[in-house]
């Protein structure tokens, strides 16, 4: 089939516009890495008496939640440019009445999706808050 010169010209004419936002696309500014925070904040439920705690714990120190011992890895935030996606990398062991530690949880667990990996224990819920550049509560360094 033989096209006329015109239905080429016009053919032709929409591809240029169309390359272009092609190239337009390549030219986006690249998403911004995520920002290391040195405390993750958690809220914990103890189901027993009722009761929510907010706790904040430095990364790689172990704290203790009832019988929870949780351990941050790592806890990363977005710019506040961009939508806020806070995650945090943590183990949990639970420690026996014979002071034995199992390991029941160890992955990342999100902010905005705490049922996704929240830590769902016969007695105690654990979940993510935010990450956090400063506390209250001494740092190891200073106790």
């Amino acid at each position: 089939m033989r096209l006329a010169r015109s239905s080429v010209l016009r053919f032709a004419k929409t591809l240029v516009p169309i390359g272009g936002l092609a190239l337009l696309g390549l030219a986006t500014p690249a998403v911004a890495q995520p920002i290391a925070n040195p405390v993750a904040s958690f809220a914990g439920l103890d189901k027993i008496t009722g009761r929510i705690t907010r706790f904040d714990v430095y990364i790689d120190e172990t704290v203790l939640f009832g019988a929870l011992e949780i351990t941050p890895h790592a806890c990363y935030s977005r710019p506040s440019t961009e939508a806020q996606r806070t995650s945090a990398f943590l183990e949990v062991d639970q420690r026996s009445l014979t002071g034995v530690s199992k390991r029941i949880f160890s992955g990342w667990m999100f902010a905005d999706s705490p049922a996704l990996n929240a830590i769902d224990h016969a007695i105690y819920d654990v979940w993510l808050v935010e990450c956090k550049v400063s506390t209250d509560v001494p740092s190891p360094d200073q106790r």
